[in-house]
């Protein structure tokens, strides 16, 4: 293994046409600025001795047409490494872990192997990794979520190999795509907190990335039934995610709102700290109180209180997308390009009132 730098579901769209496969020229960029092919060179070799405005035009060709410089450009057009890019926002979320494993397992007695990315939740970094590996000519690609920057969905759609989007499904993928919905996941660990009875239902959420934006959208959802909602009960924060968050921010929470009965919170890191602020509060779980996190990473299963969580398959999708890969390199491309996974609400303690 090598190490790199730092909506809803739609339905299966059967015989997909296969996106545009052709890989961006130097000439392709020369006719695109309205130049020779040599001064695209000499522009990407000594930028120095071109003008600033042929500099801008190329610039403006190149980002329009995803192009990527090959250094191994003397190389045969159709030659590619037995490398697989993967660009992960997280090389130390036990969430993207899992997701990795079941990569890495999924790959058996396959020639081919792993370089990954770590995108530190950045679209610009992003886009930055996936010009370092498209320079690389991968035999495929693993990108996290649906959200890529327009010029970077160009440069994937334009990479000429197999790219999967993982952790979330959505109704036009780039390729082939693998996930589940993080609306419903919001959605139904809400709807659940209702059922049992909660009212005052708080929702904490720190980063606010896509995915959790869209576990934020299915929780507001949730309440649409009741004609309730107070925007009180919702507490964020852009920073990231740890238990000492979760903790801090359900102290806003309740600052907010004193009635709070329920929290959801967008991850189980913020959750589990939720239990620890109630435990060093006097505060009753899940008497006075219900929490449900996202993800069900192990210790929801053994705190105590148990706590109720989203179940995700993150090992499963690693897996798929492998399975999804290996089949488009063997010119068997799966009929089926989404792949809704699922998730599972796992009701423990937290939730379970007598």
């Amino acid at each position: 293994m090598q190490l790199a730098g730092n909506a809803r579901p739609g339905d299966a769209v059967g015989n997909r046409s296969r996106r545009s496969s052709g890989r961006p020229t130097l000439a392709d960029v020369a006719s695109r600025a309205g130049v020779g092919t040599i001064t695209v060179s000499r522009a990407l070799r000594d930028p120095e001795r071109v003008s600033s405005e042929l500099r801008e035009r190329i610039d403006a060709a190149i980002t329009a047409l995803g192009y990527v410089l090959n250094p191994n450009a003397r190389a045969l057009a159709s030659a590619r490494a037995d490398v697989i890019g993967v660009l992960i926002p997280s090389l130390t979320n036990n969430v993207f872990a899992e997701v990795l494993r079941g990569i890495h397992d999924g790959l058996g007695d396959s020639a081919l192997q792993i370089q990954f990315g770590n995108t530190h939740y950045s679209a610009d970094e992003e886009e930055r990794l996936l010009r370092v590996f498209l320079g690389q000519r991968p035999s495929a690609l693993i990108v996290s979520g649906i959200d890529q920057l327009p010029a970077t969905r160009r440069l994937l759609e334009t990479a000429g190999c197999p790219v999967v989007q993982i952790m979330e499904t959505g109704p036009n993928p780039i390729d082939m795509m693998v996930g589940f919905s993080h609306f419903d996941g919001g959605q139904q660990a809400t709807e659940h907190m209702l059922q049992i009875g909660c009212r005052r239902i708080g929702f904490l959420g720190a980063r606010m990335d896509p995915r959790s934006q869209r576990r934020l959208a299915g929780y507001r959802a949730a309440f649409r039934a009741t004609g309730v909602f107070d925007e009180l009960l919702v507490t964020t924060t852009p920073s990231p995610s740890s238990v000492s968050m979760g903790a801090y921010l359900f102290r806003q929470a309740i600052s907010k709102a004193p009635g709070l009965d329920g929290v959801v919170c967008n991850n189980d890191d913020l959750a589990l700290g939720v239990l620890f602020e109630c435990n060093r509060q006097g505060i009753s779980v899940p008497d006075r109180i219900c929490i449900a996190g996202y993800n069900d990473l192990e210790m929801m299963a053994v705190a105590y209180p148990s706590l109720t969580s989203i179940r995700t398959p993150r090992y499963e999708v690693g897996r798929q997308a492998i399975a999804m890969i290996r089949a488009a390199l063997a010119g068997d491309r799966p009929e089926q390009v989404i792949v809704d996974l699922g998730f599972e609400l796992k009701v423990r303690e937290s939730t379970t009132r007598q």
